[in-house]
């Protein structure tokens, strides 16, 4: 039988969400400064990024790139923290530097320290598709101990998935996870895009997000652009959308299929979310908004959230 370990580190937002989704919220001894999950809230917080989220997406840009150039990590980790709490278990990921602390930077930051990671569990998630996250949340199950509980929890989300009812019309679909400069999404965003009915216009499942340019946009002239840019809820959602309302050379924006979405609800993270995500975007694709989830915006008229 797996041992059950009574203190959880979790460094990314989606292992934090996915660890309440299997009603292990109590075992969570702390979390990382982008964990948001109400549940968490006054939790040790042992991560900082060294870019500066509020700054124009421009800049975050042009910082990112550079430290990725630099060879210098995006986030640093608490080590004597972590050590002093001595977790049984600290959760990871490899799929995307920019998202989330990854192990190197957690070997680095504990690798003078006495104590901790020799007798903890470091699992790392990798999940870059739908069927990625449901074996994430099977391995975070089962090294957690309660591996019988995550099968369900996979089994009713698969089921849920699978019951998705997307549109006929098969409309062209951009989702950008940034707009100065442009990227299109990708990992499981394409799969989103094809269970609720459209044709994904850039990015393939399985894949890195991408950038591109205003140029091959209009190129491309898809029939529908998602703004849900990454690491952002609803509300600024709509303030990045309405910056495309000045690029009426896009059919989409003249036609009013610019929308925006929650990002860290349903569609940055590989949680759980991403079901209702696929759920969001075919209603969008029928013309409707899913309060407090999806906002149209229209040239003509003013959006609010």
């Amino acid at each position: 039988m797996t041992h059950a370990p009574d203190r959880i580190i979790s460094l990314l937002p989606s292992a934090t969400d996915l660890l309440f989704d299997l009603g292990l919220g109590g075992r969570l001894a702390g979390i990382s400064h982008s964990c948001d999950h109400p549940g968490a809230a006054g939790l040790p917080v042992l991560t900082r990024s060294i870019i500066d989220s509020g700054a124009p997406q421009a800049e975050i840009d042009r910082a990112v790139s550079e430290a990725l150039r630099a060879g210098r990590a995006l986030y640093s980790v608490d080590g004597d923290l972590l050590d002093r709490i001595g977790p049984g278990l600290v959760v990871t990921q490899g799929v995307c530097e920019v998202c989330a602390v990854t192990p190197g930077t957690i070997q680095e930051a504990v690798r003078y320290l006495p104590g901790c990671l020799p007798t903890a569990n470091v699992l790392s998630l990798e999940g870059r598709s739908v069927a990625g996250i449901l074996d994430n949340l099977r391995a975070l199950a089962g090294a957690a101990g309660v591996t019988e509980l995550g099968e369900k929890l996979a089994a009713d989300t698969q089921t849920r998935w699978d019951a998705i009812q997307p549109v006929k019309t098969a409309p062209r679909v951009l989702t950008l996870e940034w707009v100065d400069p442009p990227f299109y999404g990708g990992h499981w965003v394409p799969e989103q895009v094809a269970r609720a009915g459209g044709v994904n216009a850039l990015g393939a499942a399985g894949t890195d997000s991408g950038r591109t340019g205003w140029q091959d946009i209009s190129a491309l002239d898809p029939d529908v652009i998602v703004v849900m840019c990454c690491g952002y809820g609803l509300a600024q959602n709509v303030e990045f959308a309405r910056e495309l309302l000045t690029k009426t050379d896009l059919r989409a924006v003249r036609d009013g299929e610019l929308w925006a979405v929650d990002a860290n609800a349903s569609f940055s993270r590989p949680a759980l979310g991403v079901v209702r995500g696929a759920e969001v975007l075919a209603e969008l694709l029928r013309g409707r908004e899913c309060a407090g989830e999806s906002v149209r915006l229209e040239v003509t008229a003013s959006a609010t959230v």
